[in-house]
């Protein structure tokens, strides 16, 4: 315990804690004292739990450290094995079991860091079973479950590459060697260009390998173009692979579909389509008829002047007078039974009117429909020739997500075998250094032996004049295949220009005729097009005018329409408001009081009396409530005076009740101790 207690002083007065305890000021702290320090403790491996527990209840304060030390997967010692002891002293601030918890804390406080900050994403959450049969949630969990899986690999990878990361002594190490080597290929390029310069006909040479640079990189592209295609056919593939998923689907929900459900939608189809033909479509074409020949009339007929425009509104004006006096005898002689019809008549109206429109707006959503089809075509074809994917169906995608995983697994591998190569290459580097080091080592005894012997520089003068001469043979044998090459490869260029020639000699002659046609097609295509513009310029003159006055004819007509109608609407809301005068006067001039009193008059007299008599209630009860404010407002003053002492009192009597509370909960633990 003494040791226990001598760890956890020394690690709290390090950074970052910086406490400056020592064994008598740790073993004095009371139990809130030692619960803030354990919170503190908490706070640094995980920065939520960085709280003062003055600000939060009892409970509150162990639930949450209970939280943490599960999820850092701490175990009460053996006799704290109970869970409701462990959880009492814990609530207590107990010493024995505080000081167990913060000596576990301290010891692994960096491991400890990293598995409450890889708990924030690893933790899972837990989501009922009949959450689950919802696609959506499903999808959710899925997607949820597949970022745990792609941290963890992350996280490891992260991990492996802090532990295998190359030293900067062996970067610089590759940065000389790579440094030494770019010298060397520089002086050899400077030993081959003076070389070749004495050679006969190098520039020739020269641009014929310059030429044959050009052709394998043309082969290059060539076989990029290739791969290209076979990547755009195997795209086509799959579209026809995935179009004929989507025709077997189709099949299959033709097949499961009743035919009792094909034959009701069939039925809907046909009724809708011989709506069509038979009264939507032969009323609209009757209509525009019926416009047109309007229309044609109009243009048919002279300008009009002022004076006939004035003579046409007076007959309008007479037409409207007598279609009044027509609706005023129609009135007059009203039957009941008209009434009936009339009612059957505006019904039957309404319900053509609504079929209409129901007609219409079905109409729109089919065009609506195909159009954005339509657009759905154009966006894949733009897709594919930007080069872009199709969108993957579900099976499609779940084969993606294991080819992935599968490559994910082989690309483990590989990085495994990379790791163990780099290191088997580390330990060769380290074999090579240290035998260099050997042969350092013999050359200098080598010397020494020679200074001895009266022959130095032996060795050395030997193995040069052997590598001289190795080279020298090499080079030879290489400037004899480079002569011979080239002279193949200029017979072989020159053979292959002459067949390009003699290949190309007809086709040259083809293509000047082909020319002079195509000369004598140009000038006759330009004299046709001259003619065409003048004559579409002198229709399009025509067009417009045309246009403008079929343009003035129509506001005028739709002007007409709309005064029409406003007249129309005009005459109906006069015919209500006479309507609604002579039943009025017929019920006010009627002896029946029952009658008369449905009257508006008397209903609004009657109105108007019960709000007379309202006002003179309120105006008196205005007059008591002035004269029992003053009161009102000294009773209502004492009983907040009163509702604020009573809420005094309750905070009083809970705080009495919270200390007796803890107190008993302290002298509980006391008597545990005791037991144990």
């Amino acid at each position: 315990m003494g040791d226990q207690m001598q760890f956890i002083v020394e690690k709290l007065n390090q950074e970052p804690f910086r406490k400056n305890y020592n064994l008598i000021s740790f073993d004095s702290l009371e139990s809130l004292q030692l619960l803030q320090l354990l919170s503190d403790v908490l706070g640094e491996i995980d920065p939520k739990h960085a709280v003062d527990i003055r600000e939060e209840l009892p409970e509150q304060t162990a639930k949450r450290m209970l939280h943490l030390l599960g999820i850092l997967k701490y175990k009460p010692p053996g006799t704290l094995s109970d869970l409701s002891a462990f959880r009492q002293g814990l609530v207590t601030g107990s010493k024995s079991v505080i000081h167990p918890v913060l000596h576990w804390l301290l010891q692994r406080t960096s491991e400890l860091r990293t598995r409450a900050y890889l708990a924030r994403f690893l933790v899972k959450l837990e989501v009922p079973a009949e959450f689950l049969q919802d696609d959506t949630v499903a999808d959710f969990n899925k997607q949820y479950e597949e970022l745990m899986e792609a941290f963890k690999n992350l996280h490891k990878e992260h991990e492996q590459l802090k532990i295998s990361g190359l030293s900067t002594a062996e970067i610089r190490r590759d940065i000389s060697a790579m440094e030494e080597e770019k010298d060397q290929l520089a002086k050899r390029v400077e030993r081959l260009k003076k070389r070749v310069e004495t050679v006969q006909n190098h520039q020739r040479m020269l641009e014929i390998a310059r030429q044959l640079r050009l052709e394998k990189e043309r082969e290059e592209s060539l076989a990029q173009q290739k791969q290209e295609q076979k990547s755009q056919l195997l795209h086509v593939e799959q579209r026809l692979q995935r179009a004929q998923v989507q025709l077997k689907e189709m099949q299959h929900v033709v097949a499961d579909s009743k035919p009792e459900s094909l034959m009701k939608k069939l039925e809907e189809e046909i009724n809708f389509n011989s709506y069509l033909v038979n009264e939507k479509i032969p009323r609209e074409m009757e209509s525009k008829k019926t416009s047109v020949y309007f229309l044609q009339k109009v243009v048919a007929e002279p300008a009009m002047t002022q004076a006939d425009l004035t003579a046409l509104e007076s007959e309008i004006e007479e037409v409207n007078a007598q279609m009044n006096q027509l609706i005023e005898k129609r009135i007059i002689t009203y039957e009941p039974t008209d009434s009936k019809f009339s009612m059957y008549r505006q019904q039957a109206s309404i319900i053509s009117r609504k079929k209409e429109a129901k007609a219409e707006e079905l109409q729109a959503a089919k065009e609506e429909m195909s159009s954005l089809e339509r657009q759905v075509e154009q966006k894949n074809s733009q897709a594919h020739e930007l080069g872009g994917s199709e969108v993957l169906t579900e099976d499609e995608f779940k084969q993606y997500v294991s080819k992935l995983r599968s490559k994910n697994t082989l690309y483990k591998k590989r990085r495994q075998e990379i790791a163990e190569i780099t290191a088997e290459y580390g330990i060769l580097q380290r074999t090579e250094e240290l035998l260099r080091q050997r042969h350092e080592a013999l050359q200098q005894h080598l010397q020494a032996i020679e200074e001895k012997k009266g022959i130095s520089g032996y060795s050395y003068t030997q193995e040069e004049l052997e590598r001289v001469s190795a080279v020298k043979s090499e080079m030879d044998e290489v400037k004899g295949q480079t002569l011979d090459n080239m002279s193949e490869m200029v017979k072989k260029l020159n053979a292959m220009v002459a067949e390009k020639k003699a290949s190309l000699a007809p086709v040259i002659k083809e293509l000047r005729q082909l020319r002079q046609n195509c000369q004598e097609l140009t000038q006759e295509c330009d004299e046709k097009k001259i003619q065409y513009d003048s004559c579409a310029a002198g229709l399009e003159t025509n067009r417009s005018a045309l246009e403008q006055e079929v343009k003035g004819l129509l506001e005028e007509c739709a002007q007409e329409e709309s005064n029409y109608h406003y007249i129309n609407c005009m005459k109906r809301s006069l015919e209500i408001q006479l309507q609604r005068a002579k039943e009025e006067m017929k019920a006010y001039v009627s002896p029946d009081p029952q009658e008369r009193r449905r009257a508006v008059r008397e209903q609004y007299t009657r109105i108007i009396l019960e709000q007379e008599n309202l006002g003179k209630k309120l105006r008196e009860k205005q007059k008591v409530v002035r004269e029992s404010h003053g009161p009102n407002m000294k009773q209502m003053k004492m009983w907040q005076d009163f509702e604020q002492l009573m809420e005094c009192k309750r905070e009083c009597f809970l705080k009495q009740q919270n200390q007796a509370a803890i107190g008993q909960i302290i002298q509980e633990g006391g008597k545990d101790r005791l037991v144990l």
